[in-house]
């Protein structure tokens, strides 16, 4: 990573810049951030996409994080999707994800790459079909040698999901509920929602009283591994002790939806994909959407920039939907206002914005400036329902603006 992103990136995190505790832990959190984060992301695309509304002439500008919603958002058939990401790491992968689905043989060898992300096929695989046509900045992100002498790609050998910050604290999470006795991948054996409840009420709702787990939850830094950084954890706080939020949070994702349609539960107890033909899967790694996947992957362009310099740069009415993910949780108003002109200045009439936050209500009224705001029109209602419908369960709130 170049000083440019590196300080790019820093500034995007961070919100004190004085010497203080939370100036310190804001400069730990943008240290983490720099490398991979996300090996996939934490956002339901099926909710995304009714909101957003997608149509054959619309241009999509997404945050990219992982990868997974931006492939997703192709079923739509948009005519373009621009994906912006400060973190070098994600701007690879997405380039990755994108190149393998154009150039691997089948939906088959996709899958084993991206769904099981565990064999050494896959890092044949790359070799013979993917590197040949990777840009030269995402190549030399794969195949730099670790300490022990292997390519970052062989982390599609030894199950991709359980690397970056997000794959390390669900596995941290497993190790914390098995000192206690509590092994969480016993929820996939749930057959129903009524067997997912006792699971939770009798295994995971009584290690939030822990004492250690408690302890370990009222650190920030803890988050950390959910990219969740200091000004966030206050907000997804709400005052509230952070044991209580996240068995709030986690009861949701338990016991909220059937194993049977949520994949993110699969991931967080699971840490795989299930089966390939059973198991609920990311609309881009389904079978029956490979070939849409595979024509389309050249609709996307996926840039190093921060979405605000992006949008600066384009021209006046020339963009149509914005997926901002949670990333307006970690910013000051300076920096909202600077992003809320510029998605202004760039949306057609009818754009449509989509964003969570961590707690429930909408952060923008009273921080952006209101001759901004009085140009968008807040869905209450198709907002508060998409929040309930939300699989991924984290995030206390869903939002849709549209261009008057």
């Amino acid at each position: 990573m170049s000083k440019a992103v590196s300080a790019r990136l820093t500034d995007a995190v961070r919100s004190d810049r004085g010497v203080s505790g939370h100036g310190l832990r804001e400069h730990l959190f943008a240290w983490a951030f720099k490398g991979l984060v996300y090996p996939q992301i934490w956002e339901d695309p099926d909710v995304d996409m009714e909101a957003l509304a997608i149509t054959p002439d619309c241009h999509v500008v997404a945050i990219a994080s992982g990868g997974c919603n931006v492939l997703s958002y192709l079923l739509a058939d948009p005519k373009q999707i621009t994906a912006v990401d400060l973190n070098t790491a994600h701007v690879a992968l997405n380039r990755l994800k994108l190149a393998a689905a154009a150039h691997l043989p089948s939906w088959d060898s996709f899958y084993r790459f991206f769904g099981s992300a565990d064999e050494a096929a896959n890092v044949k695989a790359y070799w013979r079909h993917i590197a040949p046509v990777l840009d030269a900045a995402s190549r030399a992100y794969w195949e730099k040698r670790d300490w022990r002498g292997r390519p970052r790609i062989s982390l599609f050998a030894r199950n991709f999901y359980r690397y970056g910050l997000l794959g390390r604290f669900i596995g941290f999470g497993h190790l914390l509920a098995r000192a206690y006795g509590v092994n969480p991948k016993d929820l996939l054996n749930a057959g129903s929602l009524a067997e997912q409840r006792s699971f939770f009420e009798a295994a995971v709702a009584p290690l939030f009283d822990k004492r250690l787990i408690r302890w370990v939850a009222a650190r920030p830094v803890s988050l950390y591994g959910l990219g969740i950084p200091p000004m966030q954890y206050d907000a997804l706080a709400g005052g509230s002790d952070m044991a209580s939020v996240l068995r709030e949070r986690l009861e949701r994702l338990t016991c909220g939806f059937s194993l049977s349609e949520n994949y993110f539960a699969w991931q967080a107890f699971g840490r795989a994909y299930g089966d390939a033909e059973a198991a609920p899967l990311p609309p881009y790694l389904r079978r029956n959407n490979f070939e849409a996947i595979r024509a389309r992957a050249g609709a996307v362009e996926v840039l190093n920039a921060s979405l605000t310099d992006y949008l600066a740069a384009c021209p006046d009415a020339s963009r149509d939907r914005y997926v901002l993910l949670d990333a307006q949780d970690w910013m000051t108003d300076a920096k909202l206002n600077a992003l809320w002109r510029e998605i202004t200045r760039t949306a057609r009439p009818g754009a449509r914005v989509i964003f969570r936050t961590a707690a429930k209500p909408d952060l923008l009224p009273g921080r952006v400036d209101p001759a901004i705001l009085e140009q968008w029109r807040y869905e209450a209602g198709p907002s508060a329902e998409l929040t309930r419908r939300d699989r991924s369960a984290i995030y206390g709130g869903f939002h849709l603006y549209v261009r008057r």
